[in-house]
């Protein structure tokens, strides 16, 4: 369904396990962000009231994922790290299309949403099939269901909104790019690390 190159290898949740508190950390931060991400788009676009409608609702649902990685990591006695820069999210921003119509950037900001999405899905699948932890385990699980609704969203939005860029195109063309970024990637306890 995700269309992705190159899945996650089972291993990395091995380096995920040697440091909970890193991937928490890491996890509650990418909550924060794409929750930021959620309500430029939505600012940026406010003429759109279904998409305003939509986005809204995935950005609660961000922040109380937030709220509930926050909570996980209080109960484990553990606290909260600093933000992260998020290096392949850093890489993916840099591929999106900025120049061209409003449209345009428009269009891509929603496919550089989706595909952020769908490797959050791809990751919380890989570590709810593999984390011996079982509550993190059932945690994951039903977080990856939920960041499969919101790609699917990204794209609906995309395809219903493009004025003249060929979204199918345009989203092989992410995945592509995102299949050969990721091999640099899945080495740190982090979400897309």
């Amino acid at each position: 369904m995700l269309g992705l190159k190159l899945k996650t290898d089972p291993r990395w949740v091995t380096i995920v396990e040697s440091n909970i508190e890193e991937i928490l950390t890491d996890h509650a931060w990418c909550e924060q962000k794409a929750a930021t991400n959620i309500i430029t788009l939505i600012a940026y676009n406010s003429e759109h009231v279904d998409l305003v409608t939509d986005l809204l609702e995935i950005a609660k649902e961000e922040i109380e994922h937030f709220q509930r990685v926050h909570n996980i990591i209080k109960e484990r006695g553990l606290t909260l790290g600093r933000e992260r820069k998020d290096h392949y999210v850093n890489e993916l921003f840099k591929f999106m299309r900025k120049d061209g119509s409003r449209n345009d950037s428009f269009i891509d900001r929603l496919l550089f949403s989706a595909m952020i999405e769908a490797r959050s899905c791809e990751r919380f699948k890989v570590l709810s099939q593999n984390i011996e932890d079982p509550a993190l385990a059932e945690f994951y699980r039903e977080l990856m269901i939920s960041e499969a609704g919101h790609y699917t969203t990204f794209l609906r939005f995309a395809r219903k909104y493009s004025e003249k860029v060929d979204v199918d195109k345009r989203w092989q063309e992410w995945l592509d790019f995102e299949g050969e970024l990721i091999t640099n990637y899945g080495k740190q306890e982090t979400v897309h690390g």
